[in-house]
């Protein structure tokens, strides 16, 4: 801004796992999306460096940028970004016409309990079962990794533990590594691991019950 530079994040190391829930906890502001949009490759650091299996993303191009996150990324987040006119159902094979070794649109949306909902509209659906399509859609093409950015900021208190859980369910079901950010202290108790931020700095880093498994990602 000007001569002033803001540092949305600084100094952040973490690695995240395969098969593993971390949850990224912080107040606005604290760098959490600036963070998910860079292990999603939306975003490139200033300096630093993102290893994904062992590959360096910062050297990476927009063309292998794009190929990752077609390839290895799903996304949820806070807003359902479906679109209107397609169904449930189509809204899914957006993603599993393009993807390589995709779930198929009805597989994915019974996973997340939506078996008998696929072929209604967005708005015939209400704001739980639209945000479970969102999930259906972003791991529809098994993802290595799954970001989900305030999934639950636009539900209500109830729907959104329900959310949650589906989230947790396709962790366990497909072993795809699950980063959540979340401003919500409670959600933090379905986590394999607590990261903290504060002023784009990791404040604290705990586990929680659930015990991370398998190879290491490399964030």
């Amino acid at each position: 801004m000007g001569e002033v530079d803001v540092r949305a994040l600084d100094g952040v190391d973490f690695r995240l796992h395969e098969r593993e829930l971390l949850v990224l906890l912080g107040p606005s502001g604290s760098g959490k999306s600036t963070l998910l949009n860079i292990l999603g490759g939306l975003d490139v650091p200033t300096s630093g460096r993102v290893f994904f299996a062992g590959e360096d993303m910062t050297a990476a191009d927009e063309e292998a940028l794009t190929q990752y996150r077609r390839r290895h990324v799903g996304f949820v987040f806070q807003f359902y970004n479906l679109v209107p006119s397609l169904t449930a159902r189509e809204n899914v094979a957006l993603v599993t016409e393009i993807a390589e070794d995709p779930l198929e649109p009805e597989e994915a949306l019974a996973l997340v309990g939506l078996g008998n909902r696929l072929d209604h509209f967005p708005a015939q659906l209400s704001g739980g079962e639209q945000q479970r399509v969102a999930i259906a859609r972003a791991v529809s093409k098994r993802p290595s990794v799954l970001l989900c950015d305030e999934p639950t900021g636009a539900l209500d208190f109830r729907t959104g533990i329900l959310v949650l859980e589906v989230i947790e369910q396709v962790n366990r079901e497909l072993g795809t590594a699950t980063a959540l950010i979340t401003h919500n202290a409670p959600i933090a108790d379905l986590a394999d691991r607590v990261v903290t931020l504060g002023d784009g700095r990791v404040q604290s880093e705990r586990s929680s019950g659930r015990v991370a498994r398998a190879r290491d990602l490399r964030w």
